[in-house]
């Protein structure tokens, strides 16, 4: 079988794994919060029935708090970081994976810890900034941005980090759309699982006043 060209940027359970970013309870207030961490939790589930592999990181946690109970996350062991990307401290999970092709990537801030430095809380304002899918776009990954699954404090941040990420050669994608990919064929044995999953649309995180025909970023 011929080998599945980059660009089209195809989802296999197989080489993918999934990235959960430091949905935490200090974060609640951000814009949203609540419904991406529901899109993210669909994600988990997904993932599990498919035996993707999934990373869960939390920023600060000594200052920022657990990851919230409601992402269904438990039993994950979480990684500890303190810079903005979830590289550095899941580099082991990815060494261990030389089959890996595609990260799927959810949490918070897009501008931040997706992709660029930005200061949360103030705390951490000296570190380094590392962005998470421009390391992975480095090591030659391909890197698809769960977009309803992804926030801000600020939509100005996430509407210009989106546009960003597009540029730097990431995929937007929605939730539905990865996950049909990854399943593949409604033959597929835990197909009616997935299916009872995504029998609900996702809930609305603002979307679609960012993609508006008349948004310069997105031509």
């Amino acid at each position: 079988m011929a080998a599945a060209r980059p660009a089209l940027g195809r989802v296999l359970p197989g080489s993918s794994m999934l990235f959960l970013c430091d949905m935490q309870e200090k974060f609640r207030h951000v814009v949203y919060f609540r419904q991406i961490v529901s899109v993210a939790a669909r994600m988990l589930k997904v993932a599990r029935l498919l035996s993707v592999p999934t990373v869960l990181t939390e920023q600060y946690p000594q200052g920022l708090g657990p990851t919230v109970p409601e992402l269904g996350a438990q039993g994950l062991q979480p990684y500890s970081k303190t810079c903005f990307s979830m590289v550095p401290a899941v580099q082991q999970e990815l060494d261990a994976r030389p089959q890996l092709r595609s990260v799927l990537l959810c949490g918070v801030e897009t501008q931040a810890c997706i992709l660029a430095p930005h200061s949360w809380l103030g705390v951490l304002t000296s570190l380094r900034p590392q962005q998470t899918a421009l390391d992975l776009l480095d090591r030659g990954l391909q890197v698809h941005v769960v977009v309803d699954a992804c926030t801000s404090r600020s939509q100005v941040d996430r509407l210009v980090a989106l546009s960003r990420l597009r540029q730097s050669g990431a995929f937007l994608s929605t939730s539905e759309g990865l996950i049909f990919q990854l399943v593949g064929d409604a033959t597929h044995p835990q197909f009616k699982e997935i299916q009872k999953l995504v029998k609900e649309p996702s809930p609305d995180s603002g979307l679609l006043g960012l993609f508006q025909d008349q948004n310069p970023l997105f031509r």
